[in-house]
């Protein structure tokens, strides 16, 4: 064997680390994906996973460089002969302690950000050792064949790192198939796998051009550096790269500025039917109206479209016709409940620019509430929207027919940007939101006894993020300090901390018995009586909703829910599907990539039905149960039926 056998570049190690990665990136996840869904979750995985295999290499080099010089090798060795058994020795070494430590501190439990960081370094090294160790040992036995055969080095001189990076995969794959540990997985036949191959090797394109150019444009300005002075050239490269970066920093913050002024402005832009709507579309019970504190302006599109939706308590004697030219069905309270409404309901929205200043849009919201007598209400339904101030038009609507009207809701905006551009916002919310919850409270608790509403929570999205981290560090304790009865939270987002905090490990400041969560109200029955008795805050989150599971730490550790206890995938009548595929696992960075577009698909609007990221349908039934309010189950049929009518009109008149 010859001794460059064992000497290669981190290039070639990279292309096998990316090779050993590709089928992976084409395993089901938790949607169906497009050829381009595909095209980026393959470009962005093998890319990321090449790049770091580079550096893992670079590491590995320099501790075989630093062996070599130790006193172990004979003296008759020759340098070269030195390099490549260091070479050879931390390519075997690393391998198994570094693949050994991973899946030792996978048996210990990955709890916390820095051992999900250990256990990616510790992988790390030990598949960039296993992908360097099988690429010397493919070249040598080449090399071998070669002389064997007399190819004078035709053999020898073919590229492998591909080649081996794909054949080592299949080989673990068929070796875990065989095992049994994933006997039975579901097929990947919705992926894409020609095209997204071939979209994916587009993106890596891309990534590459761009990267050439960069790297061309500083070997330029180093042959362009004056003078003769060692170091001058590599200096003056080194302030190309720096340039470069800033240069594309500053293109890409001007861009997303624009970007997001443009959505802002779309946001507070007013449909052209409802300039006229104040007064006619809205009441005095809704902020907007011309009775109202706070201003049809300022409320922006969402709160605009939140006024003039209310559930009417009665028959509208004279109704208006909708702006396609249809006549709206009679959807009031008594009609659908079939009985009088107790009250009219209340819906108080302040808009982000309804005041400066988040105390000045509190003390609007409560003299909002002052003037509506909101405090009369039975129930008082405090609401976090979503990002741009969306909110859910069939919980809104369900609470009021539930109530027979006898229901404020109260609504703060927080930002103007979709919910993904609006994480910045959390923080802003989560003071906003506090400060209202506090002022309420005292409210509240000043009233008699027999006369204080009852008060709870819905957050939708990132409006339940945004909700739920007013409670941080709080526990089930958070909600009970604050005067919340009860809470109803649909798709929170994966980030939310408060929700791993009373859902994972026990803590004293959880009441493990008033909190669940659940895919379905099939699940929520199955509890039992009592248990559900005991229930105050349901999260709601359906398994296949890609937005509840995504967060950074899919990069470096296995979330909770692609464990062994994980549920199986099971289809549930009119119901978003249970469990997760049994062929989707935890796999470093891709996981990360598959879920991202997973989150991304969740969102895309579709028919009225409880699926992914869509709880519409969901919705009529845990607004009763969790809020304990009472219908036959004849009324929950006519509300579940209105509520559809509702959205298809909605739909129609604001698409």
């Amino acid at each position: 064997m010859e001794q460059s056998d064992f000497v290669h570049t981190g290039q070639k190690v990279g292309l096998v680390m990316a090779s050993f990665v590709t089928p992976s990136t084409l395993a089901p996840s938790l949607s169906k994906r497009s050829w381009q869904d595909q095209g980026i979750i393959t470009g962005l995985s093998t890319g990321a996973h090449y790049l770091v295999a580079l550096s893992s290499q670079d590491v590995i080099d320099v501790v075989a460089s630093a062996a070599a010089t130790w006193a172990v090798f004979p003296d008759s060795w020759s340098v070269e002969r030195r390099r490549s058994a260091a070479a050879l020795g931390c390519e075997l070494v690393m391998a198994p302690l570094g693949l050994g430590l991973a899946a030792y501190l996978d048996r210990r439990g990955v709890a916390t950000a820095r051992d999900g960081l250990l256990r990616q370094g510790a992988w790390r090294m030990g598949a960039t050792g296993l992908c360097g160790s099988v690429l010397i040992g493919a070249t040598a036995g080449v090399r071998r064949l070669d002389r064997a055969v007399g190819a004078d080095g035709r053999l020898a001189a073919l590229p492998l790192s591909i080649p081996v990076g794909l054949a080592t995969s299949a080989l673990i794959e068929r070796v875990q198939r065989e095992s049994g540990s994933e006997a039975g997985l579901d097929t990947a036949d919705d992926v894409p796998t020609l095209r997204g191959l071939a979209a994916g090797g587009g993106v890596l394109a891309v990534l590459y051009g761009a990267g050439w150019v960069e790297r061309w444009t500083a070997e330029q300005v180093r042959r362009l550096a004056p003078g003769q002075t060692p170091g001058a050239g590599l200096a003056w490269q080194l302030v190309s790269h720096a340039a470069f970066m800033a240069g594309a920093g500053i293109a890409v913050s001007a861009l997303w500025t624009r970007v997001m002024q443009r959505i802002e402005a779309v946001t507070t832009t007013v449909d052209p039917w409802m300039q006229a709507a104040p007064g006619v579309w809205t009441d005095p019970m809704t902020s907007g109206d011309p009775a109202s504190l706070v201003s049809w302006e300022s409320l922006g599109r969402e709160g605009r479209r939140h006024a003039v939706t209310y559930v009417r308590p009665a028959p509208v004697a004279h109704p208006l016709a909708l702006p396609d030219g249809r006549t709206p069905p009679d959807l009031s309270i008594a009609t659908v409940m079939g009985e009088p409404a107790r009250a009219h309901p209340v819906q108080v929205f302040v808009g982000l620019d309804s005041a400066a200043t988040p105390t000045e849009r509190v003390e609007l919201a409560i003299a909002e509430m002052d003037r509506t007598d909101a405090w009369s209400r039975s129930l008082l339904m405090l609401v976090s929207p979503t990002g741009t101030g969306y909110v859910n038009y069939v919980a809104i609507a369900a609470a009021q027919y539930l109530t027979r009207g006898d229901v404020a809701s109260v609504t703060m905006q927080y930002s103007k940007r979709p919910s993904p551009l609006s994480l910045g916002k959390v923080r802003d919310a989560r003071e906003q939101n506090r400060l209202l919850w506090l002022h309420i409270l005292q409210r509240v608790r000043a009233m008699a006894p027999d006369e204080r509403p009852e008060v709870v929570l819905f957050g939708e999205s990132l409006g339940a993020h945004t909700s739920q981290d007013v409670l941080l560090g709080w526990g089930t304790l958070g909600p009970q300090a604050l005067g919340i009865d009860r809470a109803l939270w649909i798709g929170t987002p994966g980030g939310s901390k408060w929700m791993h905090e009373v859902t994972g490990a026990p803590r004293p400041d959880v009441d493990a018995s008033l909190v669940t969560v659940v895919n379905d109200h099939e699940q929520l029955a199955a509890l039992g009586q009592e248990t559900r008795d005991r229930l105050r805050y349901v999260l709601l989150s359906h398994d296949n909703d890609g937005v509840t599971k995504f967060g950074p730490d899919l990069l470096n550790r296995r979330p909770a829910w692609l464990g062994p206890d994980r549920p199986r995938r099971e289809d549930v009548p009119l119901r978003s599907p249970r469990g997760i595929p049994a062929g989707m696992r935890w796999r470093p960075v891709t996981t990360f990539f598959q879920t991202l577009i997973d989150m991304k698909n969740a969102q895309v609007p579709g028919s009225f039905r409880a699926w992914a990221h869509d709880y519409r349908a969901d919705l009529p039934e845990f607004i009763r149960d969790v809020y304990d309010l009472e219908c036959t189950d004849e009324q929950m049929q006519a509300i579940q039926d209105a509520v559809r009518v509702r959205e298809e009109l909605r739909e129609g008149v604001f698409a």
